[in-house]
């Protein structure tokens, strides 16, 4: 998101994260409330057009989402909702994924609450990697069929693999990915589901891909030092890959960084006595 999108974005975030800060509010319910606001604003194009209008008066779109949504879903997500569309919006699909977002961000508090949040994060990279080692069922449940059959199939499988197997979180999360898509590849969704959840827990991701599997040492020195360079913990999700010809790859978010491991933790510690 850029310009007004991000603002608006950054500003429900902070609801949120005022309102879950309230025990009392049942964060998981909320996550499927917002889920319902999301697939009702992704299916319905002319609602999501009037509510991001900016020619529109912000408390006439609230007092829509009220007329709407009250009833249909809890107070929690109609105020939630009301503030979002009285934000300015860069473009209207801009609000469908910030709800989505806040959707999946409930549903991490709700692991956070009960202790399983490390773990959620542990089975949505796992999960990740199941998929990447087989491809038919990767395209199985990577197919972009919007249609409400494709996606009802799409869910049921993954219930099948995950239920019993993961954290209930991991399995709502992973269900509306696969369910409603949005155009979104499966490696994006669960990368950007990831992203949330380290965030959650105050984190950064680093996809790493090596030759062979890094030692425990070598793990240890990776993580502490690119934490001191980007001046916060950072998660490693460990691959292993033959291709990386002896070297190792490191990804956070856009920024990709190439190099043998004794090269690039050398060129890391330079950096920071630079």
């Amino acid at each position: 998101m850029i310009g007004a999108s991000r603002e608006a974005l950054d500003a429900a975030r902070e609801r949120l994260d005022a309102l879950v800060d309230n025990t009392g509010v049942d964060a998981a319910a909320l996550a499927a409330d917002l889920a319902a606001v999301t697939a009702l604003l992704d299916r319905e194009t002319s609602l999501r057009r009037v509510l991001t209008d900016p020619a529109q008066p912000g408390e006439g779109k609230a007092d829509l989402v009220g007329r709407l949504l009250g009833g249909q879903v809890g107070g929690e997500a109609v105020d939630l909702v009301s503030g979002m569309v009285r934000s300015r919006w860069s473009a209207s699909r801009d609000l469908v994924d910030a709800v989505e977002e806040l959707a999946d961000t409930a549903d991490l508090v709700a692991a956070e609450r009960d202790g399983s949040l490390g773990a959620v994060e542990d089975e949505l990279f796992r999960f990740g990697r199941i998929l990447a080692g087989a491809p038919q069922l990767r395209a199985a449940l990577g197919t972009k069929d919007e249609t409400a059959s494709g996606g009802t199939a799409r869910a049921a499988l993954v219930r099948d693999l995950l239920g019993g197997r993961a954290r209930p979180v991991t399995e709502r999360l992973v269900v509306r990915l696969v369910e409603r898509p949005r155009g979104r590849s499966l490696d994006s969704g669960l990368e950007a589901l990831s992203t949330l959840a380290a965030a959650r827990r105050g984190r950064s991701v680093a996809a790493v891909t090596s030759a062979v599997p890094l030692s425990d040492q070598q793990r240890a020195r990776l993580g502490d030092a690119l934490a001191r360079l980007y001046g916060r913990e950072i998660q490693l999700n460990l691959d292993v890959d033959p291709a990386v010809l002896g070297g190792i790859s490191v990804r956070i978010g856009d920024e990709v960084i190439h190099g043998t491991v004794a090269d690039r933790l050398d060129e890391v510690n330079r950096r920071m006595a630079g």
